[in-house]
């Protein structure tokens, strides 16, 4: 498969995982609602993303250049380097499985403080399940990176889809018999259904297995070095929310999943940007990073198609936010005090939607001037102001308190980094910036407006959830192109030119 075919392949792909993780995030809430037991079941989740966070950002980011370079030196000794490394982690995450399970009823309460007595139940005992198949885990994304190192992208998205769908079947399917513990028996299926799959196109790419733990010194040296501070990068946001979690459950019942179902819909514009647009801006600052003006101009053509995609995005789901989450989770025995508890936090959430997408061209941009200690060390003290700004929030606001908290280190980080990117470019640049962010506030004004006085002046709420989305979000759609048509031009002709050029790629 040519590298533009795969492309499109894992553009739609990732799409269809978070579409995906939809349907098992509404499948939950229609068999459980928002209650002590999914609150449990999300706790205990917090460590497979962890774990994930570990091996898809830490790990990959170190071993994957290291075996592409070495392989070119030596393909053979690479190998059986290669090998001894994903055995040993395997064994390590075994060892981790030993000792963990036995510490799970010490250190889950531990972390997420004072949970009621069926929240800890839950957490615990699914923690405990999780801890028995976390080489299983480690393993399925170690073979995510060892298919890429030979041009092989699909079948790691299809593993990643799988144990997302498998724990909406199971949940589906088996809930009346297992409880909230379906969701975990599916997940678990799910994934080694994903190791199968990933091995299967291994070998086919002429992948042998050797049991050794034989790794060559200097590649041993190199990847030690540089995989601590790459994990302890990796771990930086799974930490944070780890706090946010932990804050939670000391609140209201159901507090954890309302912050969960919320960030999930407040992902969706930054997955789909990340995998199509920045994707393309993100190869042009790697290309022009030797040619200043040219990076400042893409940097600056980065930061205005964020904003332009972005704020509407983030101004429309205020306006539709809670019929949205009506649409996708009120069913069964989520109610519609649940949704109302689940738009709290979405408006607060909302401004992450912006600050995520631009920090996207932000971090991109240092990292290909390989200013990576500067990101990591910015990504640090995020964890000290996430900690204070809860303590702060959490008792005047509750949980959505836990969301604003979420939203200004969001911002903070996002001005840091850009602190650190401009310092570098003229005056003139940062003006820019500064009037691109009134240009485009002024469509998004006209969008809002309206799409505000039709909500309160016809009955348009007494329609099903998905009626009044289906007539709010084009009349929206078509407000805010007029709009960017009318006063900022040049943005909407830029806008259409990157669409274009995805397009073409994708043929």
């Amino acid at each position: 498969m040519s590298l533009k075919k795969a492309a499109l392949w894992i553009t739609l792909l990732a799409i269809v995982l978070k579409l995906s993780g939809f349907l098992r995030e509404s499948i939950i809430a229609r068999q459980f609602g928002a209650n002590e037991y999914t609150d449990g079941y999300l706790l205990a989740f917090s460590f497979i993303t962890l774990v994930v966070a570990m091996i898809s950002g830490g790990f990959n980011n170190v071993f994957l250049p290291l075996y592409i370079q070495r392989m070119k030196e030596n393909p053979e000794e690479t190998e059986q380097s290669a090998n001894g490394i994903l055995n040993f982690t395997v064994l390590l995450f075994l060892g981790i499985t030993a000792v963990g399970y036995f510490l799970v009823p010490y250190f889950v309460p531990f972390i997420f403080g004072n949970m009621t007595l069926e929240t800890e139940e839950i957490a615990v005992s699914i923690t405990q399940f999780f801890f028995l198949f976390i080489s299983a885990i480690a393993l399925n994304g170690i073979l995510d990176s060892y298919l890429q190192g030979r041009r092989t992208y699909v079948p790691a998205q299809i593993s990643k889809l799988l144990s997302t769908l498998m724990g909406a079947v199971f949940a589906l399917l088996f809930s009346q018999y297992w409880g909230i513990h379906s969701l975990a028996y599916g997940f678990i299926f799910g994934t080694l259904l994903g190791i199968c799959v990933q091995f299967y196109y291994l070998i086919k790419k002429g992948y042998r297995w050797r049991p050794t733990l034989k790794i060559n010194k200097e590649f041993r040296k190199a990847f030690i070095i540089l995989l601590i501070p790459s994990l302890l990068n990796a771990v930086v946001g799974q930490v944070n929310m780890f706090v946010n979690k932990a804050f939670a459950s000391d609140t209201i019942q159901g507090a954890v999943t309302y912050l969960n179902n919320a960030s999930l819909l407040v992902s969706i514009p930054h997955t789909i940007y990340g995998t199509t647009i920045a994707t393309i801006i993100f190869t042009l600052l790697s290309e022009r990073v030797d040619n200043k003006k040219r990076f400042q101009e893409t940097v600056f053509m980065g930061m205005q198609i964020s904003l332009v995609t972005l704020m509407p995005i983030a101004a429309g789901l205020f306006l539709v936010g809670q019929e949205a989450i009506s649409f996708v989770f009120e069913r069964g025995k989520f109610t519609e005090a649940d949704t109302y508890n689940t738009y709290l936090a979405l408006m607060f959430y909302l401004p992450i939607i912006i600050t995520q997408g631009l920090q996207y061209i932000v971090s991109k941009s240092m990292y290909a001037q390989g200013k990576t200690a500067i990101v990591f060390r910015i990504s640090v003290t995020t964890i000290v102001l996430n900690i204070f700004l809860n303590w702060l929030l959490v008792k005047p606001f509750g949980y959505p308190g836990l969301a604003l908290s979420s939203a200004f280190v969001s911002l903070y980080y996002l001005t840091m980094t850009i602190i650190f990117v401009y310092k570098d470019f003229p005056v003139a640049e940062r003006i820019k910036l500064l009037k691109l962010i009134v240009k485009v506030l002024i469509p998004t004004f006209i969008m809002v407006v309206p799409i505000y006085l039709l909500k309160t002046f016809i009955p348009i709420s007494k329609l099903y959830s998905l009626w009044q989305l289906a007539i709010i979000i084009p009349i929206g759609v078509v407000l805010y192109l007029i709009g960017l048509f009318i006063f900022y031009r040049e943005a909407f002709n830029e806008l259409f030119k990157v669409i274009k050029s995805k397009a073409k790629k994708a043929k």
